[in-house]
């Protein structure tokens, strides 16, 4: 067997390496494409701008042959030596052109002195048209040789004694010599174009996705005990939404988790006590005394009872976390305040009245309404004398339904109204055995799941009003 070391990685590409590579690599691709078809357009168009300037050439020198006189002897050309000297003497010709003329299959003229280019040095050029100059057609093509590409015309002219031929000559390859340069320097800026389109989109791509690398710091930096980093929100683009997105799953997973904290601590912090009690009186408990285990065993059971209040409870606030806690529909505010009315008569002795009903529907949880509202009348029960006043009322007011709970109790210390929003807070004057204190917390989930408030109204001595408040509409219909 043969040890084999720790595996080695493959190296990671970045979004940002990936996308900067695939737009220089557009670049070079469209660049290439433009390149390829400006060289092959050009070289059509040399192509034809040669053929052309041929065929002008062997019209001038056709019209000559035909209707030209010899200036020396003022009639028309007797043979093909002096018509040839003649054209040649008087054609001008570009760098790339060259003219020479043929009598009897020969080489007879060639070119000037001064001429640039000479084809009559390029023995294998003179040997493909030589046979073309004894022809009684014109001829013409392309031919290449060891030294240049050509393109040619051969024009012969008859006469009673001797043959000629005028031959055109075009340098291709010294015609094409511009365009091999004017494509270098193409490439050169192509070049150029190309390293900058590369530095240019990498810090574009890299401001570009520096909301992703802040997605992702954030999302590393998140942790059981650091649940607060958000992605910063800028701009109006799809990366901005994706921030908000981002940021609000966040807020679910902080909402959860701190949810879940909460629960456990409530649950440990609160249960723990009466658990402490029943032990305490069990181990303290006279198993001989009947009187005692009697008045123990109610007192468990009692302490049992105020258990499964508290787990219910807590399990409520639980669940207001959640999205589907809440199922509004619509829902008539005549029908729930009836409901609530006819439900709270069994909660104890109490002058009951109704201040005012409401007969519009709104858009609401029925259920979790009722039982927000059979709470606050609960807490006005347990906090007022039997036969005091308990008053309900139901209404609309500037687009916001009302629902209030009013009693002649002990009411609540100023100081005290913020503490009792709390879980687990109370006012002063409570019993112990009033309750755990989770009744108002419950009440006001609901109520903020519902996207309303709940407004406390105390004098204490005198009584107080609750008033839950809610929209009367969902939000996408009250815009």
């Amino acid at each position: 067997m043969t040890a084999t070391g720790p595996r080695k990685e493959p190296r990671r590409v970045t979004i940002r390496q990936r996308i900067s590579l695939a737009l220089v690599l557009l670049v070079m691709f469209a660049l290439a494409v433009t390149g390829t078809l400006v060289y092959f357009l050009e070289s059509e168009a040399i192509e034809r701008r040669v053929m052309t300037e041929l065929a002008g050439n062997r019209q001038e020198f056709t019209v000559l042959a035909t209707e030209g006189m010899d200036p020396e002897t003022g009639l028309p050309f007797a043979g093909s030596q002096e018509l040839l000297g003649l054209y040649l003497t008087r054609s001008v010709l570009s760098v790339n052109e060259g003219e020479v003329g043929f009598v009897d299959g020969r080489l007879y003229w060639q070119s000037s002195d001064n001429a640039i280019f000479k084809p009559e040095s390029d023995a294998e050029l003179m040997a493909h048209i030589e046979p073309m100059t004894t022809l009684d057609h014109v001829s013409s093509g392309s031919v290449t040789t060891a030294e240049h590409e050509y393109r040619f015309m051969v024009t012969p002219v008859h006469f009673p004694t001797e043959i000629g031929a005028l031959v055109q000559v075009h340098d291709y390859d010294g015609a094409r010599e511009e365009l091999h340069q004017t494509m270098l320097a193409f490439v050169l800026v192509a070049a150029g174009a190309t390293l900058a389109v590369a530095a240019v989109s990498w810090l574009l791509v890299s401001r570009l996705l520096k909301p992703v690398e802040e997605l992702r710091v954030a999302a590393e930096s998140i942790h059981e005990n650091d649940l607060t980093s958000r992605v910063p929100e800028r701009g109006n683009d799809d990366l901005t939404r994706l921030s908000v997105s981002i940021n609000r799953m966040l807020d679910r997973v902080q909402t959860s988790v701190e949810g879940q904290r909460r629960l456990l601590d409530d649950v440990g912090h609160e249960l723990r006590t009466p658990l402490t009690i029943v032990r305490g009186h069990l181990e303290l408990m006279d198993v001989d005394d009947a009187l005692d285990v009697g008045q123990t065993r109610e007192l468990a059971l009692d302490e049992l009872d105020r258990m499964g209040r508290l787990v219910g409870d807590l399990l409520t606030l639980a669940k207001s976390q959640q999205s589907d806690f809440v199922k509004p529909e619509w829902f008539s505010l005549a029908t729930l305040t009836d409901q609530v009315l006819e439900r709270s008569r069994g909660l104890g002795d109490r002058s009951w009245r109704l201040r005012g009903i409401e007969s519009a529907d709104a858009w609401l949880d029925p259920d979790r309404i009722t039982q927000a509202w059979l709470q606050l009348v609960a807490n006005a029960v347990k906090y007022s004398e039997p036969g005091s006043a308990i008053t309900l009322a139901s209404e609309l007011d500037r687009g916001e339904v009302r629902l209030s709970v009013e009693d002649r109790g002990i009411g609540i210390h100023e100081a005290d109204i913020d503490k009792i929003r709390t879980r687990f807070g109370r006012g002063r004057g409570v019993s112990e055995k009033a309750g755990a204190g989770l009744g108002l917390s419950i009440v006001e989930s609901i109520v903020e799941a519902h996207g309303g408030r709940l407004e406390i109204e105390s004098e204490y001595g005198v009584g107080s009003r609750f008033t839950i408040v809610l929209p009367l509409a969902p939000e996408k219909e009250n815009t």
